[in-house]
């Protein structure tokens, strides 16, 4: 038989509390467990003579990472090979 408790003027199997007490425990730990997002590395400075040359570098730097993700990174060299 399962022991019974009074709580707000109802009886609760201790069944009930355990389980109650597992499932609170398990959510607060993998609520906590989640993480932050990653954050995004910074890489080394550019050392750009003028604001131009610096807009270049980010502007390539940013259209080789689009490059690399949709695997597209072959040479222009490489692509008339074929010929």
């Amino acid at each position: 038989m399962v022991a019974m408790y009074t709580i707000a003027g109802r009886q609760v199997g201790s069944h009930w509390l355990a389980m109650l007490t597992l499932g609170t425990l398990g959510g607060l730990s993998a609520s906590f467990m989640g993480g932050s997002a990653a954050k995004k590395t910074q890489g080394p400075p550019i050392n750009a003579q003028s604001p131009d040359e610096e807009t270049f570098v980010k502007e390539f730097l940013k259209n080789a990472e689009a490059d690399e993700k949709k695997g597209s990174n072959v040479d222009a060299t490489k692509k008339d090979a074929g010929r």
